[in-house]
Order: structure tokens, then C-alpha cells, then sequence
């Protein structure tokens, strides 16, 4: 701990800064249970994303004799043209946003396909979506993890070390003013006995 100076200019100071950290202490809590409840929303939403993706794959366990097909699937088949993204503000951390993605399909020619192409088509877009939307929720969630770890150092910061401090070097200062003062009295008084005696104006 630094070494504070013994007055009244620094027992102002360390006042103020005591405000200052019991006026950003709630703040800071506040932020720090908005953003736990925000990556439990967002963890909520990964489960449900895998448990989708979980059931849309065991629609495609069906589909593996088909894709053992040969010349039916390439590799670009389907491809994702666009990723349309925004950004979004959570306690004031920049989030990326998913809102949805453009695939494109290569040409194939339908009497020459068997009929079941289209549906496997479509399953793919769907997984692609759920792995798409997952991965921006991770990275949302990477994001409020860091922000989180920050916001809790600096409520510990505060609740644990500063205000304590604060409160120990005001005491400290107090005390020794007061001893300060006390001594001052004495001094004047011992001082006015002194004058009374040189004077001939006895002990009172």
C-alpha cells in the first residue's frame, strides 16, 4: 500500500475516491449479473441448436447409402454464397449478430437426379444454418466470458481492496489529526499557564 500524507487535503481526497468506488460498486454488480444472465441465455441456446442439429443428423443417418451414390453429391454442390450478420450491444460489449445465410446449389439436371436429391439439399442447408447460428453464439459467449472476467476483477477491485483501504487510510488520517489537535490544545494550554505564571497571574 503507497504511503498517504497525514492531511486534511489528503482526507478530502481519500473521501472523495470512497464515493467514487461506493458509486461504481453497483454499477459494476449490476453489469456483472447482466452479463452471467446473458451467457446462460446464450449457453440455452447452444444446447438447443445441438440438440436440433443432434435430431436433423439422425435424418441424415438414413441418407448414407444415398450419399455413397456416386456422381450424386460433389463438393460444391452446396455452398454458402452469404453470411448475413449485424452487430449487437450487451452491457456495452460489441456482439456479432446471425441473421440467416444465402446457399447456392449447383445446377443438376432433375430428370436425371433421383427425387430424393432436393429433401437431402435441404437438410444440408439446415445443418449449415444451426452450425452458422453456434458458431456466432460462441463467439457472443467468448466475448461476455472476457467482459464478465473483467467486470468481476473490478468489483473484487473494489469491494475487496480499494473501498477497504479507503476506509483504513481515512481512519488513519482521522486519528492522527485528532491526536493532532488534541496536542494543539494541550501545547495551548501549557503554553497560556506559562504567560499566566511570567505575568504573576498565577495558575488559572
Amino acid at each position: 500500500m503507497a504511503k498517504i500524507k497525514l492531511t486534511k487535503n489528503e482526507l478530502k481526497k481519500q473521501k472523495d475516491a470512497l464515493k467514487m468506488y461506493q458509486r461504481y460498486l453497483p454499477t459494476l454488480m449490476l453489469k456483472k449479473q447482466q452479463l452471467q444472465a446473458e451467457i446462460r441465455s446464450i449457453e440455452i441456446r447452444i444446447r438447443e441448436l445441438m440438440e436440433e442439429k443432434e435430431k436433423t443428423d439422425e435424418t441424415f443417418k438414413s441418407w448414407i447409402a444415398v450419399f455413397g451414390e456416386k456422381g450424386i453429391f460433389t463438393a460444391n454442390l452446396l455452398v454458402i454464397r452469404n453470411i448475413r450478420a449485424a452487430q449487437g450491444n450487451i452491457a456495452g460489449v460489441v456482439i456479432p449478430l446471425f441473421e440467416g445465410a444465402e446457399f447456392e446449389s449447383a445446377p443438376y439436371d432433375l430428370a436425371a437426379s433421383p427425387l430424393w436429391l432436393d429433401m437431402a439439399l435441404e437438410c444440408m442447408r439446415k445443418v449449415l444454418l444451426l452450425d452458422l447460428e453456434a458458431r456466432t453464439l460462441e463467439e457472443q459467449r467468448r466475448r461476455l466470458d472476457r467482459e464478465l472476467r473483467i467486470t468481476t476483477q473490478r468489483v473484487n477491485l473494489f469491494e475487496k481492496i480499494k473501498i477497504p483501504e479507503t476506509r483504513g487510510n481515512i481512519k488513519k488520517i482521522q486519528v492522527y489529526l485528532g491526536d493532532q489537535q488534541t496536542s494543539a490544545v494541550v501545547r495551548g494550554k501549557i503554553a497560556k499557564r506559562g504567560l499566566a505564571r511570567a505575568t504573576g497571574g498565577g495558575d488559572e
